[in-house]
C-alpha cells in the first residue's frame, strides 16, 4: 500500500488550495483523489460555456433531489462539478464573499477563529483583484477577480438605474465596505479565461514532484484502523485500490459527497447505516443533515429594443461572438449570464440583507428540452430580473441509499419548508415588480412575461414561485462546524469528531449559509483549513 503524507478526497474548490497549501513548502507528499476528469475542455474555459456544463454527465455529476413539496413537488436538478476545480470549473463565477455578519455569526457559535476579522485576512491574500488593494481587496493572489463594469450589456444601466429608483444604494463593491445595494458583479476570470480552483491553485500544484492527482477515482470508503483513519478505497478503471495517509485524511468532497463518504464509512446515523449494513464506526445523527441552500426565481420580460437575445440566439450572433472571443478573448462569451445584481432588505428593520438580485440582459422563457436555457435565448427582445434568499430557514438532508458508493445519495432539499421563507420570498417578489416598474425600466418594458401580469394576488404569487423557483446551486452545512460534538459534524478545526486523523475541508462544514454566491467562501475555508492542518503538524 502506497503512503503518502496526506490524501485529499475531492479536487474542488476547497481541495484544490488545500493541495496546493500543503504541497508548498515540499516537506510533505500529497496525493489527490478525483473522481471526475480533467478541466481541460474548451467549455470548462471559456466563461459563458458553463451553460454547455449544465447536464454533461463528463463533468457533472447531475444530482437530482427528491420532489419538493416546497417546490410544488418538482426534483430540482442540481449541478456539481465532476472534474478537476469541482463546481468552481462549472459555476456562474460571481465573486462574492458574504456579509461580516455571517461570519461574526459563526464566531458567535463557538467557532473560533472564524470571525469576520479572522477571515477577512485570507479572502485578501487569495484574491488578485484587478481594481486594485484597499482595506478589503487584495491583490498578488492567486484568484483573480475581474471587473467587468466596462463589459456588461448596455442595458444593465438601466437595471441599475431603476433599482436606485426603488431606493437602493448603488455599490460599487458588494465585498467592500458595505454589501447592500445594486451594482455590477466581480467575476473570477483573468484573460477572458474561467479562473478555477484548478487553474488557480492546483494546476501549479501539479507541478510539484511531491503532488499526484489520480483521475477518475472514485473514493468508496475512509480505512481506519481503530478509530483513526489510516487511508482511503477508492476504484479506478474499474480497479480497487488502498492507499495509507502517514498524517492525515482530508476529505473535500462538498456537500454532497462528503457526507456520502462519511455515511459510507461508518460515521453517520447510526440507524440508517446499520439499516444499509455499513459497520459504524462513529455514530453522528448530524452528518448529512442540516442542509442549507439558496433558493432562487427569475421574472422576466420583453424589452423595446435589442437585448443579448438577438446576439446569441441567431446562427451568425452566434458566430460573431465566438469569433471576438477566440481572437480578443472579449464579448459575452467572456463574461457570466449575471452582469449585475445587488443585496437589499425586505424588511427594513433587518440588520442586512436578506436577499440577492441578479440581472441578466436576456431572456430563456422558452428552452429546448434537456438543454441549458442559456444556449437558446428567446427569439424576441428579453431580459430577466432573478433574486435569491440569503439565509434560508428551510433544512433538508442528505442521506446514503445503500453502501454502494456509485450510488447518488438522497437529496431532500425542503426548499421553502418555513413560513418565514415563504413570506419573506413573497416580499422579494414584489420587489423585483418595484423596480421593473421605475421610471429607468418602465420605459423600456413592453410586457412581463413571467408569472405575468395577471398573477397578482399574494396566493398565486406563492403558487407561483413555489412553481418556479430552484436551487441556485449553493448547498452548505452537511458537516456543520461546531464546538459539540453533539450538535456538530467537525470541530473548529475541521477535524471530525470522535475520530482523529480526518478532516472535512469544504462548504459543508459552513455552521450556516453565506449572504451570497459560496465559491469565494469555499475557497477561503480551504486557505484556513489548510493552515490549521500545517499549523497542527508543524
Amino acid at each position: 500500500m502506497q503512503t503518502f503524507d496526506f490524501i485529499i478526497v475531492g479536487s474542488g474548490s476547497a481541495g484544490c488550495v488545500v493541495a496546493e497549501r500543503l504541497s508548498a513548502s515540499g516537506r510533505y507528499s500529497v496525493l489527490v483523489l478525483e473522481a471526475g476528469g480533467s478541466d481541460k475542455r474548451f467549455f470548462v474555459q471559456m466563461p459563458l460555456g458553463y451553460g454547455k456544463c449544465f447536464f454533461d454527465p463528463a463533468v457533472n455529476w447531475n444530482y437530482k433531489t427528491e420532489p419538493d413539496p416546497g417546490l410544488a413537488g418538482n426534483a430540482d436538478h442540481w449541478p456539481r462539478g465532476k472534474l478537476l476545480g469541482g463546481s468552481s470549473s462549472i459555476n456562474a463565477m460571481v465573486w462574492i464573499r458574504g456579509h461580516p455578519a455571517d461570519y461574526d455569526g459563526w464566531a458567535a457559535l463557538g467557532n473560533t477563529g472564524w470571525g469576520w476579522r479572522d477571515v477577512l485576512p485570507a479572502f485578501k491574500a487569495i484574491e488578485d483583484n484587478q481594481s486594485g488593494a484597499n482595506e478589503w481587496r487584495g491583490t498578488g493572489g492567486p484568484v483573480h477577480v475581474t471587473d467587468c463594469s466596462a463589459a456588461v450589456h448596455p442595458l444593465t444601466q438601466r437595471y441599475l438605474k431603476a433599482a436606485e429608483q426603488a431606493g437602493l444604494p448603488l455599490n460599487p463593491d458588494f465585498n467592500g465596505a458595505d454589501q447592500e445595494g445594486a451594482g455590477i458583479y466581480q467575476i473570477s476570470t483573468k484573460g477572458g479565461r474561467r479562473m478555477s480552483a484548478a487553474r488557480a491553485f492546483l494546476r501549479p500544484a501539479m507541478r510539484r514532484p511531491n503532488v499526484r492527482v489520480e483521475t477518475n477515482a472514485l473514493a468508496t470508503r475512509i480505512l481506519f484502523e481503530g478509530m483513526r483513519a489510516v487511508g482511503i478505497e477508492y476504484e479506478q478503471n474499474g480497479k480497487r485500490h488502498q492507499v495509507h495517509a502517514g498524517r492525515e485524511v482530508i476529505i473535500c468532497g462538498g456537500s454532497i459527497n462528503s457526507p456520502q463518504l462519511l455515511q459510507l464509512s461508518g460515521i453517520g446515523p447510526a440507524a440508517h447505516l446499520s439499516a444499509l449494513g455499513i459497520d459504524i464506526v462513529h455514530a453522528n445523527d448530524h452528518v448529512g443533515r442540516n442542509l442549507e441552500d439558496h433558493i432562487g426565481i427569475n421574472y422576466t420580460f420583453k424589452g423595446r429594443s435589442r437585448t443579448l437575445n438577438q446576439l446569441l440566439r441567431p446562427w451568425w450572433g452566434k458566430a460573431s461572438a465566438g469569433i471576438q472571443y477566440l481572437l480578443l478573448r472579449s464579448g459575452p462569451l467572456s463574461l457570466s449570464m449575471n452582469h449585475a445584481g445587488g443585496f437589499f432588505r425586505t424588511d427594513q428593520s433587518l440588520p442586512r440583507p436578506n436577499m440577492q438580485l441578479y440581472f441578466q440582459a436576456f431572456s430563456t422563457v422558452i428552452p429546448k428540452a434537456g438543454e441549458r436555457p442559456i444556449l437558446t435565448p428567446d427569439p424576441w427582445p428579453g431580459f430577466s430580473i432573478g433574486l435569491s434568499n440569503c439565509r434560508p430557514s428551510s433544512r433538508g438532508e442528505i442521506m446514503i441509499r445503500s453502501a454502494d458508493a456509485h450510488e447518488h445519495p438522497r437529496i431532500t432539499a425542503n426548499a421553502l419548508s418555513t413560513d418565514h421563507d415563504v413570506s419573506e420570498m413573497l416580499a422579494a417578489v414584489k420587489f423585483v415588480r418595484k423596480i421593473a416598474t421605475q421610471p429607468a425600466m418602465a420605459e423600456f418594458i413592453v410586457e412581463e412575461i413571467l408569472p405575468g401580469p395577471s398573477i397578482t394576488s399574494d396566493e398565486d404569487l406563492i403558487q407561483d414561485f413555489r412553481k418556479r423557483s430552484g436551487t441556485v446551486y449553493h448547498p452548505v452545512s452537511t458537516c456543520r462546524m461546531g464546538p459539540d460534538p453533539a450538535r456538530a459534524v467537525v470541530d473548529p478545526r475541521l477535524g471530525v469528531h470522535g475520530v482523529s486523523g480526518l478532516r472535512v475541508i469544504d462548504a459543508s462544514i459552513f455552521p450556516a449559509s453565506i449572504s451570497g454566491n459560496t465559491n469565494a467562501p469555499a475557497i477561503m475555508t480551504g486557505w484556513k483549513g489548510a493552515a490549521m492542518v500545517l499549523e497542527d503538524h508543524a
